[in-house]
């Protein structure tokens, strides 16, 4: 049986690991002004809306993701075609709609797929599953990677099915924005209101930023933290304390909203890498997707593995 992933364009995984692995991305069009951005996880693409787009236009984007017909004609066109079984993981569906489109659309998908098989004589059955992450932006990296490496494994669909729903449940995910003005911002627009009018004037005037947790669907800061820098050091020395306690992948994703190359400049990544290596944990860095930046801004760190969640230290 040939397995594949598909995710949608939120998805924070390396460009590299994305073409080795075959994750076929669904993209998301980011509206700004008259312009349409199809976020498609080019890193090029990506790193040009960053320099480009995202300072002058990005308070007033806003991104439309994949309808359900546009999802059941892009299975249909190739990835039918491509595999026998299929998982799709999405961004979590508490902050996206993408998860419910592409449920509508795998009804349909499972209906249509043998006649667009046998033009093509491909035989055998298709089956499909979408997967909510019940995380977002690295965090459902690290179910996608977890889904991509046992399938070239050889692990059977049901065993894979089985870890992804287990692990979903235990995505702990950790974020540092640089621009809170713009997590406000966004955050109302989308209903999100943790960070408020008060909260954001006292952080802008003492330069505060909080580290927000995502788990199980939800987001809420955990930790407040003078100084950007000092903020994303917290919480990478938080992150290599959990490794050296023991998670639950062999595997966690990083996200930076910008160019990777500032990445291990970044303070208290060297002890994050340092814990990694003694553990064995592969450290998948990845640029963070202009979808994210529009919630988010540049410059927002984000780190995320499966394991059990602890209090934040």
């Amino acid at each position: 049986m040939r397995i594949g992933v598909v995710v949608d364009a939120t998805c924070d995984l390396p460009h590299e690991f994305l073409r080795e692995h075959k994750v076929g991305v669904l993209p998301i069009a980011i509206q700004l002004g008259d312009e349409v951005l199809n976020d498609t996880r080019d890193p090029d693409t990506t790193i040009r809306f960053y320099a480009e787009q995202l300072a002058s236009k990005g308070l007033d984007a806003h991104s439309v993701p994949f309808t359900a017909e546009q999802i059941r004609e892009k299975f249909l066109t190739d990835i039918v075609l491509d595999y026998d079984y299929v998982f799709c993981v999405t961004i979590t569906a508490t902050r996206s709609a993408i998860f419910e489109n592409a449920t509508k659309a795998s009804f349909a998908i499972l209906n249509d797929y043998k006649n667009a098989r046998a033009r093509q004589g491909v035989s055998g059955p298709f089956a499909l599953r979408v997967v909510d992450s019940k995380s977002m932006f690295c965090g459902t990296g690290v179910l996608a990677a977890e889904a991509a490496k046992l399938a070239r494994a050889g692990v059977g669909a049901n065993e894979i099915r089985k870890r992804l729903d287990e692990l979903r449940e235990n995505v702990v995910g950790y974020m540092v924005p640089n621009d809170l003005y713009y997590i406000r911002n966004r955050g109302i627009k989308k209903g999100e209101k943790s960070i408020g009018l008060l909260t954001y004037a006292i952080g802008s005037a003492l330069d505060i930023k909080p580290v927000i947790l995502c788990y199980r669907g939800e987001t809420q800061p955990v930790a407040k933290v003078r100084g950007y820098k000092q903020a994303v050091e917290r919480m990478f020395r938080h992150v290599a304390g959990e490794i050296r306690r023991g998670i639950g992948t062999q595997h966690l994703c990083i996200s930076y909203g910008g160019p990777l190359d500032q990445v291990a400049a970044l303070p208290g990544y060297d002890d994050l890498a340092k814990a990694a290596r003694e553990h064995s944990i592969e450290i998948l860095v990845s640029i963070m997707s202009a979808t994210a930046a529009v919630n988010t801004g540049g410059g927002c760190v984000a780190v995320a593995w499966g394991g059990e969640l602890n209090p934040f230290t």
